[in-house]
């Protein structure tokens, strides 16, 4: 398994860390993978939520001649003559 070393990690942030560490039982190790990990997933699911947006409004925005869907004004047209 692979070792990552941190320097000049800020006095403030490592007592955060080890705090959090010390209220969830875990070694500041493991709280750093912990964090890490989440970071990830959420950094993971920012990037998935993006591309479904982007799609979204491709297909939003995107006019397709092949679909054949009626025009709305002739239908309307043709309601209000009955």
């Amino acid at each position: 398994m692979p070792i990552l070393h941190v320097r000049k990690v800020p006095d403030e942030l490592y007592a955060r860390i080890q705090q959090l560490a010390n209220a969830q039982n875990r070694s500041l190790s493991a709280q750093v993978i912990s964090l890490l990990d989440q970071a990830l997933q959420a950094e993971a699911a920012r990037h998935s939520q993006a591309r479904l947006l982007a799609n979204i409004r491709r297909r939003r925005f995107s006019y397709s001649t092949e679909t054949r869907t009626p025009d709305s004004v002739k239908l309307l047209r043709e309601d209000r003559e009955r």
